[in-house]
C-alpha cells in the first residue's frame, strides 16, 4: 500500500494534476475577491457566472479526483485561463489594480505614495 501511494506522488503526472487544481483554486479565489461591479465596468461576464464556472471546474476535480486528461478537467483549466488571461487583467485596469476597498486609498497629495 505504501509503495502505491509513494508512486502517485512521485509520478509527474500527479504533479501536473495537483499544479492544475492549485491554479483553478488560484482563479477562483482571485473571483471571489473581485467586486461585483468591476465586472460591468469591464465589460465582462457577472461575477456568479465566473464564480459558478471557475466553483465547477474546481469542485469537480475535488470531488472526482484530481486528472490531467480527463475531459472535465480540461475544460475548468481552460476556463481558468481564460479568466487568468483575460478577466482578471480588465478588472485590475478597471480597479486600478486593487481586489477591493478605496480606490483612493495611499493617496497622497501629488500621487500615490
Amino acid at each position: 500500500m505504501v509503495q502505491i501511494l509513494l508512486f502517485d506522488v512521485v509520478s509527474p503526472l500527479w504533479w501536473l494534476a495537483m499544479a492544475m487544481v492549485g491554479f483553478k483554486l488560484v482563479a477562483f479565489g482571485d473571483a471571489l475577491t473581485r467586486r461585483e461591479d468591476a465586472y460591468r465596468a469591464a465589460d465582462k461576464k457577472t461575477k456568479p457566472f465566473w464564480l459558478i464556472i471557475l466553483g465547477l471546474a474546481l469542485g469537480i476535480d475535488l470531488l472526482l479526483g484530481p486528472s490531467v486528461f480527463g475531459p472535465l478537467a480540461l475544460v475548468g483549466l481552460v476556463a481558468a485561463i481564460v479568466y487568468m488571461v483575460d478577466v482578471r487583467p480588465a478588472l485590475k485596469q478597471v480597479t486600478g489594480g486593487r481586489k477591493g476597498g478605496d480606490s483612493k486609498r495611499n493617496m497622497g497629495p501629488y500621487g500615490p505614495w
